[in-house]
């Protein structure tokens, strides 16, 4: 419900806005550049969901021979005591285990194509196990709320950005990056489990979760001592070695038990294509409401209206300028990819507002995208504290993004 009410509120705000600059400011075109931008958004969601299918395909295709070469078992079994915890409802050494760890990891990795179809994958899974199928459940909630707290241990699409506008270290975000995410997903954690009544100070959860703190630490160590220079190849070849040995994995195993990895791989991708044509209504719906809110110059208003009431308080308004990038990034992506590039052109790679608008890129997710498609995808139409949560998740994000950008930046 309370995305029905945002999608239409983008709507009448726009209109709002648009109808105001054309009686005041006899802006005779703003009408005109609304409903080109419904028809350019459009198409561009048409294009994204085209552009996910192939890499859908492929991993879904994937998944399907990691599932039948059993590794997919394998990973449900290694964080079972883990996930049993945070998702209670799920049964025991489910496959969908497998499904979740596969997309963290991803996500972790900053391996965007390749975290949105096991993502769907996961929550194709959790559906099946879902007794309303119109009502989203509370495993696919906390499922969601974790993946748009965008917990990224290596940020490499930023870094290379910062390194093609000339930054002359484009690593320098990378910890800062790290922390924000950190405490975005702390924040979703704690909100969801408020809601779901888990106990977080559960032995188990607090031996995962010290662990992963210990892993985020040791990295932070490592990448500290190393020479700047270096920061962005290691990761970048480190993801994608991980990646592709996973790939080997799934065919490696799968050939070892026999199985014919050709034909579970159709099997899989026939599942992908489907999925993939089943998001387009969805990710329009959502591309276009955003496009007319951004394009009425509701954004820009958003932004200077913060900017004047911090200006008030005396704090330190540097930041301000990056802000585009913070709230573009829960609606859209490619939006707030823009904005951050935008800033950096501005304003310089490494200038506070180039990094800060960096920080803010790589601190949130795009949480109204995420819920677009991961919902649209099994057709859950009750999100019930989703969004609420992923928000809350986001705004945190953005909260620690600031201290931190100070702390190393300013």
């Amino acid at each position: 419900m309370v995305l029905n009410y945002l999608w239409a509120i983008f709507f009448l705000v726009a209109f709002v806005i648009a109808l105001f600059q054309l009686i005041f400011f006899n802006d005779t075109e703003i009408f005109q550049k609304l409903v080109a931008s419904t028809f350019d958004n459009a198409k561009l969601g048409f294009e994204i969901s085209l552009g996910l299918t192939g890499v859908m395909t492929l991993w879904l295709g994937l998944m399907k021979v990691g599932e039948k070469g059993g590794v997919v078992a394998i990973l449900a079994r290694l964080v079972g005591p883990f996930f049993h915890r945070l998702f209670p409802e799920l049964p025991n050494n489910h496959p969908v285990f497998g499904s979740i760890l596969m997309n963290f990891s991803a996500n972790m990795l900053g391996l965007d194509n390749a975290a949105t179809p096991l993502g769907l994958k996961a929550m194709k899974e959790m559906q099946e196990l879902n007794p309303d199928k119109e009502t989203a459940s509370n495993a696919q909630i906390m499922f969601l709320v974790l993946n748009t707290s965008g917990l990224t241990i290596i940020p490499i699409s930023i870094m290379v950005f910062r390194a093609q506008l000339g930054a002359a270290d484009p690593s320098d975000i990378f910890i800062p990056i790290l922390l924000a995410t950190f405490f975005a997903t702390v924040v979703g954690l704690i909100a969801v489990a408020l809601y779901q009544r888990i106990n977080l100070f559960d032995k188990v959860i607090m031996a995962y979760l010290g662990s992963l703190l210990l892993l985020i630490g040791g990295l932070m160590y490592y990448f500290s001592i190393i020479p700047q220079e270096q920061v962005s190849v290691i990761s970048t070849v480190a993801s994608n070695v991980i990646l592709f040995s996973i790939i080997i994995s799934f065919i490696g195993l799968a050939l070892l038990r026999k199985v014919n990895v050709y034909e579970a791989f159709i099997e899989g991708a026939k599942e992908g294509f489907t999925v993939a044509i089943t998001i387009i209504p969805y990710l329009v719906a959502i591309l276009v409401a955003i496009g007319v809110f951004r394009t009425s110059g509701a954004l820009d208003m958003l932004v200077n209206g913060i900017a004047y009431a911090i200006s008030l308080t005396g704090m330190n308004t540097d930041f301000v300028p990056a802000l585009p990038v913070a709230f573009m990034k829960p609606l859209s992506g490619s939006g707030a990819r823009g904005l951050m590039v935008e800033a950096m052109t501005n304003y310089g790679a490494d200038s506070f507002v180039g990094r800060m608008a960096s920080v803010f890129q790589g601190s949130t997710e795009t949480t109204f995208y995420i819920l677009a498609v991961y919902f649209g995808s099994v057709g859950v139409r009750k999100s019930r504290y989703a969004l609420t949560c992923g928000l809350l998740a986001d705004f945190a994000g953005v909260i620690a993004a600031i201290f931190i950008a100070y702390m190393f930046f300013h």
